[in-house]
């Protein structure tokens, strides 16, 4: 990536993590692009430029790092077990950007009460299934590169993808169930080890 390439990659995270965070602290309605783009230091037409609404913002942080997944993977040793690759690339995505670490969360009660509100907008639930579809097929195109199968034609990796986003979800899910307690970076190595051992069912202890 060249610099040009850098800066305005930057630009369009800094612009989604200032959409999410004021929408965390605002709610979507009391947020405005002017709001957005002055958090993120640069102008509302330049807002325009990398997106068409709040939503589009919002979701382009979950579909820039789901992306990254699939990139992750193509660059991961062969030698790897495919699950293990997964979990590794899965997890990398998953640490603070720049932009983060500048803007920290806040509270982490409130912020996670604030990311449960959020994600039941349904306009921004129409853009993240949207960005959840964009990465999945771009995933099964990097296991069917990686395992030497035809996306057009093999069924596995599509599946593989489907179960990735799956367990993504998941661990998201029981993030904001657990108010936060279960951290996704400590959910989600579980998720693949289950699910590379086949989803056993658990053991449970007898009267």
């Amino acid at each position: 990536m060249g610099l040009r390439e850098s800066k305005k990659a930057a630009t369009r995270a800094a612009l989604s993590w200032a959409a999410i965070r004021l929408t965390v602290e605002r709610g979507l309605d009391n947020v405005k692009i002017e709001d957005i783009a002055a958090a993120a230091g640069v102008s509302p037409r330049t807002f325009n430029n990398y997106f068409s609404s709040k939503a589009e913002a919002i979701a382009a942080r979950q579909l820039d790092r789901l992306l990254r997944i699939a990139d992750d993977l193509r660059s991961r040793p062969h030698s790897e077990p495919l699950w293990t690759a997964l979990a590794a690339a899965a997890l990398a995505q998953h640490q603070a950007g720049p932009e983060v670490i500048a803007h920290p969360v806040p509270d982490p009660p409130q912020w996670t009460a604030g990311l449960r509100v959020m994600i039941a907008e349904p306009a921004l639930q129409g853009e993240m299934l949207r960005a959840g579809a964009l990465a999945e097929a771009e995933l099964a195109a990097a296991v069917a590169e990686r395992t030497g199968l035809d996306p057009t034609e093999d069924f596995y990796p599509h599946l593989v993808a489907a179960t990735v986003m799956a367990a993504l979800n998941a661990a998201t899910v029981h993030h904001l169930r657990t108010d936060g307690q279960a951290t996704v970076e400590t959910t989600l190595p579980e998720a693949f080890t289950q699910i590379a051992a086949g989803l056993p069912e658990p053991s449970t202890a007898g009267p």
